[in-house]
């Protein structure tokens, strides 16, 4: 993710937010009765079957269901949006996720699933495809729409899974359920989310400076820098394997404007790419003489790490949805390249406007981040942010004050963008996974024990860092 009007504006478009929020969904009826789940589930209005899937211990689903395009206007349109039922049983709780991205159609289990042994339900964000309206009016993807999405698939559901409920997700997946919470706090039992930036004031973003000044070791810090800057120097002859990488690969480059501004693009992102999504101990990886490492050594690192084709206009496509949000509301952070001279850059680190197609209009909402930032701070209940040492996503974190209640902010030692509970210091392990169970309602035995309630399973809890999310 690259990631005021004053109050007045900001109060006037807070209260249009949530005086219209009830009216959206007042006329949504919950699913009673019992039987088969799948018909239960079938029996809610707007939900359609796309496919069942097998999986030993469960049930999984696959469904569409219809959204309005615009909460505030319902009659204005609808959609498909794309969600997946994990079902345990009816008399477990349930946790609410989603990546903030596209969903996964393979069985799998979140972490606070697996700690409540519970059912999942997961939400495909809108305007990530298919869920995405046709034609695709962007002024309607906001933290506040998709909020109301999962607002309506909560209240259809809850007649089904009348258990505790907790929302949670990952990277822009932890700052939807951090936002969905700031709209809806009546919704949720409790919210974990993991690796959730807070860019605050998009255009303050020393913290990521200092930041890659501490990270790690100094010879591992040395190694990746030395790599981004020979990638740099040696522009002209890798550049023209690009060009032919691109060709053989059928990739253009219209969105960002050229080949150029998208090499030096992924160059840029090598240092965060490898702190995101690598461990110290993979520090060994990385070239330890870039000055003298072959042209072949120095693109073959940096696309393992940031990948040659992202900014890419097929790389790009996936994420539009993505980049549009980082340049309207979320923000999007900048770094410095103090080892770097200046004349081996040319752009910098690029702004969002800069990945998305033109003909989508983009105009930046500073009030949005600061208004979230300020709810959590005073209203924060029920909330568990959990974030990695080594991850540069966690440079900027939310923050707790004073109006919090049995809320905390946790860092797993050396962790990256993978962050965990279970990868937290013994005592905030422990302190986590019991105020989890809490929350989730179950019995004060259980909660004791702070231990989670499902065994490991090798496919449904592959943990895995949580990509998509691009600076």
């Amino acid at each position: 993710m690259r990631k005021a009007l004053r109050w007045l504006l900001a109060l006037a478009v807070l209260i249009g937010t949530l005086s219209t929020a009830g009216a959206a969904t007042a006329a949504q009826p919950e699913a009673t009765g019992t039987g088969d789940i799948k018909d239960r589930l079938l029996s809610v209005p707007g939900m359609s079957l796309i496919e069942e899937k097998p999986y030993t211990g469960y049930r999984f689903f696959v469904l569409n269901y219809t959204q309005p395009v615009d909460h505030r206007n319902p009659s204005a349109g609808t959609f498909q949006q794309r969600i997946t039922v994990l079902h345990k049983d009816v008399s477990r709780p349930t946790v609410f996720y989603t990546g903030g991205y596209n969903v996964s159609t393979t069985p799998s289990r979140r972490e606070p699933t697996q700690i409540v042994d519970g059912n999942q339900v997961s939400m495909e964000y809108r305007f990530f495809t298919p869920s995405r309206p046709a034609p695709a009016d962007w002024s309607k993807l906001d933290i506040w729409q998709a909020a109301s999405d999962q607002h309506r698939i909560f209240k259809a559901l809850k007649g089904i899974y009348s258990q505790n409920w907790i929302s949670t997700g990952g990277s822009k997946g932890g700052m939807t359920a951090t936002y969905y919470e700031r709209f809806y706090p009546r919704d949720m039992d409790g919210v974990v989310a993991y690796v959730a930036p807070n860019d605050v004031v998009n255009k303050e973003d020393s913290a990521y400076d200092r930041f890659f000044a501490s990270v790690g070791t100094k010879e591992c810090r040395d190694r990746l820098n030395a790599v981004q800057r020979e990638a740099l120097v040696r522009r002209e002859p890798l550049e023209k394997k690009y060009e032919a990488y691109a060709a053989e690969n059928g990739l253009t480059f219209n969105t960002i404007g050229g080949l150029d501004r998208a090499y030096e693009a992924v160059v840029l992102d090598y240092v965060w790419g490898f702190w995101q999504y690598s461990l110290l101990a993979d520090c060994g990886t990385i070239p330890a003489d870039a000055a003298h490492a072959t042209d072949d050594e120095i693109w073959t690192s940096v696309d393992t790490i940031s990948g040659f084709s992202a900014y890419a206009d097929q790389g790009l496509e996936t994420y539009t949805p993505y980049y549009y949000q980082a340049g309207t509301q979320l923000g999007a952070p900048t770094i410095q390249f103090p080892h770097v001279e200046k004349q081996y850059i040319r752009y910098g680190y690029q702004p969002p406007r800069n990945f998305v197609p033109r003909d989508i209009p983009m105009a930046f909402q500073p009030w949005a981040m600061r208004d979230v930032d300020s709810w959590v701070r005073h209203n924060a209940h029920h909330m568990l942010f959990v974030y990695g040492q080594n991850d540069p996503w966690g440079a900027e974190q939310f923050r707790l004050g004073k109006g919090a209640r049995d809320s905390y902010v946790f860092t797993a030692p050396g962790a990256n963008h993978g962050a965990r509970v279970a990868g937290l210091v013994e005592g905030e392990k422990n302190l986590a996974t019991a105020r989890i169970l809490d929350w989730a309602g179950l019995s004060p035995s259980v909660v004791s024990e702070a231990k989670p309630l499902a065994k490991f399973d090798s496919k449904l809890d592959r943990r895995m860092p949580e990509r998509g999310l691009r600076r």
